[in-house]
């Protein structure tokens, strides 16, 4: 696997249509995925005094945090929208390989800050709902 940049792992948004088709979330500085799988010991008296895990148990997810500079952007506006109402919308995280993430997201939170003398900036969080797949 080469080495990729990180200024070309993307997050976008969806447009709401049934094939949606996405923009990227401008002024973005960072961006963080996090893929989770829960745990289900199956551990006895034969496991010989060692942890046993069952494949393909337990919940996954997939968190999605990131920071930037506003830019009123229409994909930042989709997705303070999205985030005042709690809807779920289509997201996808891209990566320089080629290589995407696609799956419906919950803002879970979105803040803004900005200094008296510096640009206006914020961070979210993103919490998968159903399945994720990458292609």
């Amino acid at each position: 696997m080469a080495v990729e940049k990180g200024s070309a792992f993307l997050l976008k948004v969806g447009d709401g249509a049934a094939s949606p088709v996405y923009a990227t979330v401008a002024g973005m500085r960072t961006t963080m995925l996090s893929i989770n799988g829960e745990a289900v010991a199956i551990t006895s008296k034969a496991s010989g005094g060692w942890r046993e895990l069952l494949s393909g148990a337990g919940v996954r997810s997939v968190s999605v945090a990131g920071a930037g500079v506003f830019t009123g952007s229409a994909a930042e506006t989709r997705l303070k929208a999205n985030a005042l109402a709690g809807l779920l919308d289509d997201y996808e995280l891209s990566f320089e390989s080629g290589e995407r993430l696609r799956g419906r997201f919950l803002v879970a939170r979105l803040d803004y800050s900005g200094d008296y003398n510096g640009e206006r900036s914020y961070t979210l969080a993103l919490e998968s709902s159903g399945q994720v797949v990458s292609s």
